[in-house]
């Protein structure tokens, strides 16, 4: 009997995947978020990431829109309903 090939087993359902990436961020605001990340004892991944999600889950605001206007059309030339009254409108019978 042949000997079996050795088998390597693969596990992600206990495992979370994380990506690495390189961001430039203004020294200002990098100062201030490891201070919150000290302050509240996360890692400035975690802020930036809790950040992230926020606006990219946020709905957009309502916004107000002026009325649509509005006019007086001075009634109808046709009958639509009348098919006959209607081609001849169309055709300029």
């Amino acid at each position: 009997m042949p000997a079996l090939p050795e088998l390597t087993l693969h596990r992600t359902n206990d495992m979370v995947l994380h990506m690495k990436t390189t961001l430039n961020i203004d020294d200002g605001v990098m100062s201030r978020l490891r201070r919150e990340a000290a302050r509240t004892g996360r890692t400035m991944s975690e802020l930036v990431e809790t950040a992230l999600r926020g606006l990219l889950e946020a709905k957009p605001a309502a916004v107000d829109l002026r009325p649509l206007p509005s006019f007086k059309s001075g009634g109808a030339l046709v009958d639509i309903a009348d098919r006959e009254a209607l081609y001849r409108a169309m055709e300029g019978r």
